[in-house]
């Protein structure tokens, strides 16, 4: 069947030819020229359909990748999330462990530390005992090393006693170490009287000589004069007893041993 334009060229053409045509033409034209418009409005409508669905399809498409690339993104974003996650926690175990270790290493420098202190402590103590003190001792002030102040009261604490054997040996081993002492004085005196009461007569004149002689102006000195004089009259030693009292008279005139001296002399007369 002819469509509606190619009907219209032909009737066209032959109402050229003939007249009666043109009658034919009013009344068949009108339908034909409608058919064309509705044709050319339906090539329209399908184009213009077919753009919207080439349209739909497009945007469908986009909005699935959009959706694919979403859900993507999204299961990225939890992996990520899960991952943040599991790092965090493994920070936090990690952070537990070291805050531990703190802990224990600052427990363990608190203990060196008192250990520390401890051992500065002995050595301070220790070192003390080697340092010189400030002694004063019949009636006289000098630095001593502790071990001498320690061997000296000892022995004077055995003489006390009535240990006088033993006090005797203490003193004598005493100032074989400490001849310079500042004991060393008080040592000879306290010796001479540990020999007199062991009745070492001779051995305490030698002692008392000594004495007088490294440290006349000693406190002990007259004492040490007259306790020599009795000596010497243990020894029978008369005329050397009278010269050692008239020495200590002479020497010591104000002294308590003075008095006792000159008692003796008069016995003597």
């Amino acid at each position: 069947m002819a469509r509606p334009s190619t009907l219209l060229r032909r009737w066209s053409a032959a109402s050229l030819a003939a007249p009666w045509l043109l009658a034919l033409s009013a009344t068949v034209l009108p339908s034909a020229h409608a058919a064309l418009f509705e044709d050319d409005e339906a090539r329209r409508a399908i184009l213009e359909l077919r753009q919207r669905v080439d349209t739909l399809q497009q945007t469908t498409q986009r909005t699935s990748e959009d959706i694919r690339r979403t859900g993507d993104d999204g299961s990225q974003a939890r992996r990520s999330l899960l991952e943040l996650q599991n790092q965090i926690d493994t920070l936090r175990s990690e952070m537990a462990k070291l805050r531990g270790q703190n802990e224990q290493l600052q427990r363990e420098v608190a203990e060196l530390q008192r250990q520390q202190r401890d051992i500065a402590v002995g050595v301070d103590e220790r070192l003390r005992q080697f340092e010189p003190i400030k002694v004063t001792l019949d009636g006289q002030e000098f630095m001593a090393d502790p071990a001498e102040r320690t061997a000296f009261e000892a022995a004077l604490a055995q003489f006390r006693a009535g240990k006088f054997p033993e006090a005797q040996t203490a003193f004598t081993e005493f100032l074989k170490h400490n001849a310079r002492s500042g004991y060393a004085a008080s040592a000879r005196f306290w010796l001479g009287n540990a020999q007199y009461a062991t009745r070492n007569y001779k051995e305490a004149i030698t002692t008392f000589k000594t004495l007088l002689t490294a440290a006349p102006k000693h406190a002990r000195a007259p004492e040490a004069a007259l306790s020599m004089a009795n000596c010497q009259l243990e020894l029978k030693e008369v005329r050397g007893a009278r010269k050692t009292l008239e020495d200590l008279l002479a020497a010591y005139p104000k002294s308590e041993a003075a008095s006792a001296a000159k008692e003796r002399l008069a016995q003597m007369k």
